[in-house]
């Protein structure tokens, strides 16, 4: 990675923490939004109901892209600390 400066390894790190969590938060928008689409259609307005099937597909996106997200964290953090003698005097 070439030297950054303070701004640019701000950006980078929102690129990242953007990078790793929109996987998430779009699974649980999904399941959401098909449990919320079930039970409008079922008149079921149970509002607990939904908290079962989300954690289920988070945990099963945590397990699928767990790996990846940490890989892009432990990146970042390696570039961060391998620059970290820049900015400390």
């Amino acid at each position: 990675m070439e030297v950054l400066s303070v701004s640019d390894m701000l950006v980078e790190s929102m690129k990242v923490s953007l990078m790793a969590s929109l996987p998430i938060l779009l699974v649980a928008m999904v399941v959401g939004l098909i449990i919320g689409i079930l039970q409008t259609a079922t008149s079921i307005q149970e509002q607990t109901l939904s908290f079962v099937p989300k954690i289920m597909a988070i945990m099963g996106a945590l397990l699928v892209m767990g790996p990846w997200m940490f890989g892009l964290v432990n990146q970042l953090a390696i570039d961060l600390l391998g620059q970290l003698h820049r900015f400390v005097r």
